[in-house]
């Protein structure tokens, strides 16, 4: 018999990165390309788009970070308090250095784009928004993979609807929880403070950084 995998309790930071209209554009791309007589052999440019997106955020993020998952549009990376993850204006760096080198993926994207249908061409509207974190959670092995639960988990997965775009007036952002600025040390200089409310939790205070 298999020996059991013996579940985990740690701290740490949850950081998830999610792609703004993601899902949007890639409907269009769909319904744009729906009748091309060659859509299976010729996937449109606008999954592959997607797809090199999400390679250049995870190798902007792993390390310091440790990859969970890919979850659609989003890349979900945790490090354990143990872990040398940047903190106070390093991390702010840190998220800075991934945005920025997405937005030059777009636009090299766009240089490069040789269909010229309205759905691919949306692809340039997409944004990057990062949430970040910090609390208990528990590493589980489900089907060979690890699976981190919790309600602190939930809880940064839920602030993936907010109101930081109403708050800063751009998709490009950084929104940190309270309890992540201060376990991470990091300076709220040029953030807005906005608290926001979820089913079954005690509202939360967050602060978000404009990423452009």
């Amino acid at each position: 018999m298999a020996a059991t995998s013996v579940a985990r309790a740690t701290s740490g930071v949850l950081l998830l990165a999610d792609i703004s209209g993601y899902t949007g554009f890639l409907q269009a791309v769909a319904t744009a390309h729906r009748d091309d007589p060659m859509m299976f052999e010729n996937v449109p440019e606008g999954y592959s788009l997607v797809s090199t997106l999400l390679d250049g955020i995870i190798e902007r993020l792993v390390p310091p970070m440790t990859l969970s998952k890919l979850e659609g549009d989003a890349v979900f990376a945790f490090a354990d308090d143990a872990d040398e993850v940047p903190r106070g204006a390093g991390m702010l760096t840190c998220l800075a250095g991934c945005y920025t080198a997405f937005r030059a993926q777009l636009d090299a994207s766009e240089r490069a784009r040789t269909c010229d249908c309205g759905a691919c061409s949306r692809g340039a509207g997409l944004d990057l928004k990062f949430i970040v974190h910090t609390g208990t959670y528990v590493v589980q092995s489900i089907g060979g993979g690890r699976e981190l639960v919790g309600p602190q988990v939930v809880m940064a997965h839920r602030l993936l609807k907010n109101q930081g775009v109403e708050a800063v007036g751009q998709d490009g952002y950084a929104l940190f929880t309270d309890a992540a600025i201060s376990s991470l040390g990091i300076p709220d200089s040029g953030s807005v403070a906005m608290t926001e409310t979820y089913e079954h939790y005690p509202p939360i205070d967050v602060r978000v950084f404009p990423m452009h």
